[in-house]
């Protein structure tokens, strides 16, 4: 399953936000990344100077990781659906950056192991199983599975846009998820185990090297399948990480940018360029995580993180912590006086 090449961002507003920048009452070069960051903005929106990022909007796809009842996370998977029920109360980690940054919150339920008995409807609307299988010893999910949690992401992007997301954020809860990312990147640059499985949630020495060793027969199990994106994603990710990739795809294919989170989104992130390539021109990174696979991940699509703060909190919390980064790129290259304004006339 791929699409069509994915048109980039802008190219001749990107040229003259470049000279926009250049032509700014800075020296050049003094904005660094901010200055890139700027013009990246910019030839998304495809107007320059670009416009104030007031519309930020973040979706966490949740689910649980068969895997996560195998001894590869420091904390039960009862965990997931208490998380989630805090998300809806608006007292996470990331529920409070959120609301220091004028960024919308939604979680959904893609494959959580619990009811959620009270939890609202449209959390529980887009959900496709409980659990996904334990992915050293089976897939995670069947073709058919991979497919609605595909469209599902695809569907909530569509929704967010229509509700006029300028930038978009990929978060995710789900106790054991470093697992299945670690197996998805390893399995998309070719990698041994043992190069990109970290210790996730912080677990000790010996629980790492059990870690690799089921990453690693995951990779075996699956085979020459991982040659295919989809046929990858239902052999080693969940419902919450194909939704994550179809979301990512479609906002690249809508034409509206991305900031990544961590290694969840960032292994998404690299199935959704094979899926739809040219994709990962709308992606930016808001962060580096401390896991390994997320920054092989990032070298391999070219990104490098907005901040280096050593999270791995996950949620969308680096992602939502370098909002304000943008946004002051974008008030640098909007308000700035140019330097050719200021100038007296000959």
């Amino acid at each position: 399953m791929t699409a069509a090449v994915v048109p980039p961002p802008a190219p001749e507003v990107r040229a003259r936000a470049a000279e926009r920048l250049a032509g700014l009452a800075t020296p050049a070069g003094a904005l660094g990344r901010l200055g890139e960051l700027g013009v990246w903005v910019s030839a998304t929106q495809g107007v320059c100077p670009p416009e104030p990022l007031t519309e930020v909007r973040l979706v966490i796809f949740a689910g649980d990781h068969g895997v996560a009842q195998h001894g590869v996370s420091a904390y039960p998977p009862a965990i997931t659906p208490a998380m989630v029920r805090t998300f809806v109360l608006g007292k996470a980690g990331v529920s409070a950056l959120a609301a220091a940054h004028g960024v919308h919150v939604r979680v959904l339920d893609l494959g959580v192991d619990d009811d959620l008995e009270g939890v609202p409807a449209d959390v529980q609307a887009h959900k496709v199983r409980r659990s996904s299988g334990a992915i050293h010893v089976e897939d995670a999910l069947s073709a058919d599975e991979t497919a609605r949690a595909f469209e599902v992401g695809r569907t909530v992007a569509r929704e967010e846009i229509a509700a006029g997301a300028q930038l978009l954020l990929s978060g995710d809860m789900g106790i054991g998820n470093t697992t299945p990312a670690s197996a998805m990147v390893a399995a998309a640059l070719g990698l041994p185990a043992d190069e990109v499985t970290g210790r996730g949630t912080g677990v000790d020495d010996a629980a790492l090297r059990h870690k690799q060793a089921l990453v690693q027969q995951a990779l075996d199990r699956a085979g020459d399948r991982v040659a295919d994106p989809m046929d990858a994603l239902a052999a080693l990710s969940s419902a919450d990480l194909v939704a994550t990739t179809g979301y990512l795809v479609q906002a690249a294919e809508s034409g509206v940018p991305v900031l990544l989170d961590g290694l969840m989104s960032v292994a998404c992130a690299l199935y959704a360029e094979q899926i739809a390539p040219g994709a990962t021109a709308w992606f930016a990174a808001g962060h580096r995580s401390t896991e390994p696979a997320q920054a092989l991940a990032l070298d391999k699509l070219g990104l490098s993180p907005v901040l280096d703060l050593g999270l791995r909190l996950g949620e969308g919390s680096g992602a939502v912590a370098a909002v304000p980064v943008l946004r002051s790129a974008v008030a640098l290259l909007r308000d700035v006086a140019l330097l050719a304004d200021l100038m007296p006339p000959e």
